[in-house]
């Protein structure tokens, strides 16, 4: 059974960092691209970042540039997202997910077969 375990999320001032984990069962990360996806109270779930399968290239949302960084460790089967300089609106649950889309499609969330069950960050001004 595959399941995807997010962690990490928490409650943090403006300015400060958290990182989320990814963990996965049933499958193995480095095979699949791996994104990460956040949805806030009454709006779409949204492309963060992702990071591909076979040479570790990285996107992101635009806002998230130079502030969150996605990595990965095999050993671990684990994908992780570095966020730095937190803003309030930066306040939702996210949400990791992996699959096998092309790379062109990697913001798409459709693209995606599996997904966890997501980590509320709030960011408090």
């Amino acid at each position: 059974q595959v399941q995807l375990v997010e962690s990490g999320g928490g409650l943090v001032q403006a300015g400060g960092s958290l990182r989320l984990s990814c963990a996965a069962s049933g499958l193995t990360l480095s095979s699949y691209i791996v994104a990460w996806f956040r949805q806030a109270p009454g709006k779409e779930r949204e492309f963060v970042a992702v990071i591909n399968w076979n040479d570790d290239s990285t996107s992101y949302l635009d806002s998230g540039k130079g502030r969150y960084t996605i990595s990965r460790d095999n050993a671990k089967n684990t994908v992780y997202l570095q966020m730095n300089s937190l803003k309030p609106e930066d306040t939702a649950v996210y949400y990791c997910a992996a699959g096998r889309t092309a790379w062109t499609m990697r913001t798409m969330r459709q693209q995606y077969y599996y997904w966890g069950r997501g980590t509320q960050v709030t960011v408090s001004s």
